[in-house]
């Protein structure tokens, strides 16, 4: 793996081993998930085969150590993954998303020896697929603390009350990371973290939840009635969830801007191929400026998006290797998902314009990256949530 990554200097490029691996992962992604984009999005369907496929191919568990199955890369290396994937099919993205580093990572750095050895192989091979129960009917920006899930210990077991919502890959999952409230008067900092099968009894799918955009995404609401749960199976200690949580979350913030990089590039493609082959007025649209001067926008708006992922992602290696600054890298983080949320819309607007009364018809591709593109101005911390974290550290409140 390059090592330039984490250089303490300005990194805008990739080095060979990381340009193998977009190189590698584009073409995979191209040939088995490109072409499911439209009956995912017809049918809200997921590929069973989706995620052992990726593990096969060596594409999940990518900074898991080989002792446990995974690849023993960098983080930059999965976020790399997020961006070929999500350039051909967004859905798949993320999935692996919320796979690889919602529920996976969160394990693997907080767990114990037994729990990584029960879970993580599987995670790596994508015989077991992981999710995230975080979010609430009452509580999504302030999830931690309008949380009303309980945990209380009964013997051996804590049994688990309470529901989560908007749970990415929850239909598909087979273990959930669930946050529950071990301690009520302790607020945030009485959570706990659980790996919970989620074939456990009481653990239920209450329903699949239909969306605009990422259709093919599978996501659920998840209820708990007296869910049994092992004393085992607690990831971290007992009301130190909140840990777990800010563990994890920077490096999803950068994660989601990676895919959109991916999802902006797929854009400029289809908008020039689109403007190169549509004539109007005895000519191909690309000879009008208007036309040109969209496409030029997208280019260098994703240009940009790229250079500063790609250095906040050098960053995130350079913490993850033991150095640099965790509450630096929460405000770069927020700032990087900030960024590439409202250069998204702006790019997969662009190409809807270009692409006229097409770009307007539900099942053209360019229509899904529009639909698709609004969610991740609203997952892991909204916009607000996000220009917050930012502020105040730049102000010191």
């Amino acid at each position: 793996m390059s090592t330039d990554v984490t250089a303490a200097g300005p990194w805008f490029a990739l080095g060979e081993d990381h340009q193998y691996i977009v190189e590698q992962v584009e073409r995979f992604a191209k040939d088995r998930f490109w072409p499911l984009q439209q009956r995912m999005d017809d049918d809200e369907w997921w590929p069973e085969d989706a995620f052992p496929a990726l593990g096969e191919a060596g594409y999940l568990g990518v900074t898991v150590p080989e002792t446990l199955g995974g690849a023993g890369q960098d983080f930059f290396s999965s976020a790399l993954v997020l961006q070929a994937v999500s350039k051909w099919n967004p859905s798949v993205g993320l999935g692996v998303l919320a796979h690889e580093n919602l529920c996976l990572n969160n394990i693997l750095h907080n767990a114990n020896a037994e729990l990584c050895e029960r879970y993580i192989p599987g995670m790596s091979a994508g015989t077991i697929v992981g999710c995230l129960g975080l979010t609430e009917p009452g509580a999504g920006s302030d999830a931690l603390g309008s949380m009303r899930t309980t945990a209380k210990l009964d013997g051996d077991h804590y049994v688990l009350n309470g529901s989560k919502l908007y749970i990415t890959n929850g239909p598909i999952a087979d273990v959930c990371l669930v946050y529950a409230k071990t301690n009520l008067d302790a607020g945030a900092h009485g959570i706990t973290a659980f790996a919970v099968d989620c074939d456990t009894p009481g653990f239920t799918i209450a329903q699949k939840m239909i969306k605009m955009g990422m259709r093919g995404s599978q996501t659920a609401e998840i209820v708990m009635e007296d869910c049994r749960v092992p004393v085992e199976n607690v990831v971290g200690e007992v009301d130190k969830g909140v840990r777990v949580v800010m563990s994890g979350l920077d490096l999803e913030r950068i994660g989601l801007a990676f895919m959109m990089i991916g999802m902006c590039e797929r854009a400029l493609e289809l908008s020039i191929d689109f403007a190169k082959s549509r004539e109007q007025f005895g000519q191909k649209i690309s000879q009008f400026q208007f036309i040109q001067g969209m496409v030029a926008d997208i280019y260098a708006e994703t240009e940009s998006l790229r250079s500063f992922c790609y250095q906040v992602g050098a960053e995130a290696n350079a913490l993850e290797a033991g150095g640099g600054d965790k509450k630096h890298l929460s405000k770069r983080a927020a700032a990087c998902v900030l960024q590439a949320g409202l250069v998204l819309m702006r790019c997969v607007d662009r190409a809807v314009q270009i692409h006229g009364g097409g770009g307007y018809i539900w099942e053209t591709e360019v229509n899904r990256l529009y639909r698709a593109g609004k969610l991740l101005q609203i997952g892991a911390g909204t916009n607000e949530v996000r220009r917050i974290i930012i502020a105040r550290d730049l102000l010191g409140r």
